[in-house]
């Protein structure tokens, strides 16, 4: 019998995300000097920043590359960021074997079809309400949030109230 997402988000350690429909919503602000600007939850920051607090691996894979993204990340903590990236699964599989971790403790976010074949390869597939229909075919999980709405959030809380990390970061003080 197959393992419910519950009972393998308790052997989850590390957390993967793609950033553009994931970490956004999707939409690009294009200014008049050709810039592309985002934006992110703040609640999805947090949740990252807990992760990482709680000793979880938190990468980023993305086909993206902004520098605003990169710097909210590395204020969050992230050291893992992978922008720009051409091949996810040859990142994925480099990321893995240098960190030596199992990809069946790996939970992968992605929203669309340049995240597909990485997703097949982790232990749990997830993805915001959102992603397209090929994305949500193959996730053990869909989140009931949107991207870049807090379905990061959504995916960190549930792993660590299952594995009983939630609240132990938390000392009192804000971001």
């Amino acid at each position: 019998m197959a393992k419910s997402y519950k009972e393998i988000m308790n052997d989850i350690t590390s957390f993967i995300f793609d950033v553009d429909g994931v970490l956004t919503d999707g939409s690009v602000f294009v200014t008049n000097e050709g810039d592309m600007l985002r934006t992110m939850h703040i609640r999805d920051g947090y949740a990252m920043k807990a992760a990482i607090e709680s000793g979880y691996n938190v990468c980023i894979i993305s086909g993206g590359s902004n520098e605003g993204v990169r710097l909210r990340l590395r204020n969050l903590g992230l050291t893992d960021i992978y922008l720009g990236t051409p091949d996810k699964v040859a990142t994925f599989n480099d990321y893995i074997d240098i960190n030596k971790i199992d990809s069946e403790q790996v939970l992968y976010m992605g929203d669309d079809i340049p995240d597909y074949h990485v997703m097949k390869l982790v232990g749990l597939a997830t993805c915001p309400q959102d992603a397209s229909p090929e994305i949500k075919g193959i996730s053990g999980y869909i989140s009931h949030k949107n991207g870049g709405k807090g379905a990061v959030r959504d995916v960190i809380e549930q792993v660590m109230k299952v594995q009983g990390k939630w609240m132990e970061h938390f000392n009192g003080q804000h971001d």
